[in-house]
């Protein structure tokens, strides 16, 4: 007779495997964050010409 024995995860296992997708996804968010204007520039978007402020004085 043969027998398996069942998969186990104790707390400290699922605890750390929490942290890491929650450290992947925190990861990914700073990445994403950081090359920001790459990805704008990769699809074409343009910035937004900054308006002028007519306010300097001239009335």
């Amino acid at each position: 007779m043969h027998f398996a024995p069942l998969p186990y995860l104790d707390p400290g296992s699922g605890s750390m495997i929490i942290q890491i997708a929650i450290a992947v996804l925190l990861g990914l968010g700073v990445a994403l964050r950081a090359s920001w204007g790459g990805i704008k520039k990769y699809f074409g978007v343009k910035p937004k010409p900054e308006e002028e402020d007519n306010d300097s004085g001239d009335a």
